[in-house]
């Protein structure tokens, strides 16, 4: 079983990627770190076809999107072309609005999804849900997410899990990314830790106290082919300094 790519996701650098210089400076500091692929969110007004002239350049590949659920309800072959420029094939968002957070949401969302999904794959195409932790709260007693999950067929919704906020939900990273084996091409990886205010902070990979070794040996035996390594906030630390630590973290526990 081959193991996860290491890939940057772009939001963390999003304060550096909105100027169409400022996303190619940005893009060659995430290479030189050693990365080899991006996922594509965060960036300021640029043309498709300029922006994979820019990765081309630069030796990056696009391996996934996040995109606003709107455009994929609204403007959906437009998304589509945009893909295969890039030569992309996993899209996701980033998440939803709170509309879709009640008791019948998921059924909203999914009769929603079903000829977004159906259009999608005809192109060779799949489409991922990234989770926050607001996903966790329970309606009619069962947690959001997992209704979603329960509900939707692997060939309509993949999952992208966020180990964070999978544990800022209160559930357990290792535990969801194993019930979601065999439909998460994408796992976002960021860690948690505590400072001595007593609040949770995202960290670099490895600096934080999440169970690593678990997460990896889940993500390997459920199929995860892309590790999205993503930090919303760096704390006043270079973000570019935050994506080397996590990166010289992951490959020095076997992944490049």
């Amino acid at each position: 079983m081959s193991k996860p790519v290491i890939g940057a996701q772009l939001y963390t650098l999003h304060d550096f990627l909105q100027t169409e210089e400022d996303i190619k400076v940005s893009l060659q500091k995430v290479k030189d770190i050693g990365y080899t692929e991006v996922q594509v969110s965060g960036l300021g007004p640029i043309e498709p076809i300029t922006l994979g002239n820019i990765l081309k350049d630069t030796g990056l590949s696009v391996a996934a999107t996040h995109m606003a659920w709107e455009r994929f309800q609204n403007d959906l072959d437009a998304v589509i072309e945009e893909h295969k420029t890039w030569n992309c094939k996993h899209a996701a968002i980033g998440g939803l609005s709170e509309q879709y957070f009640c008791e019948d949401g998921v059924k909203i969302f999914l009769e929603e999804l079903a000829p977004i999904s159906e259009k999608l794959a005809a192109e060779g195409m799949d489409f991922s849900y990234h989770n926050h932790n607001h996903e966790f709260i329970h309606y009619n007693g069962r947690a959001w997410l997992d209704t979603l999950y329960s509900e939707a067929p692997a060939d309509m919704l993949k999952a992208e899990l966020d180990t964070y906020w999978v544990q800022a939900g209160g559930a357990d990273p290792s535990e969801w990314i194993w019930r979601c084996a065999g439909r998460e091409p994408i796992l976002h990886l960021k860690d948690m830790c505590i400072v001595p205010e007593r609040e949770q902070h995202f960290a670099e990979i490895g600096q934080g106290n999440l169970n690593w070794d678990s997460i990896f040996s889940e993500a390997e035996d459920g199929g995860v082919e892309h590790f999205m390594v993503e930090q919303d906030n760096c704390y006043g630390r270079d973000p570019f300094e935050s994506l080397e630590i996590s990166y010289k973290f992951l490959v020095e526990n076997g992944y490049k």
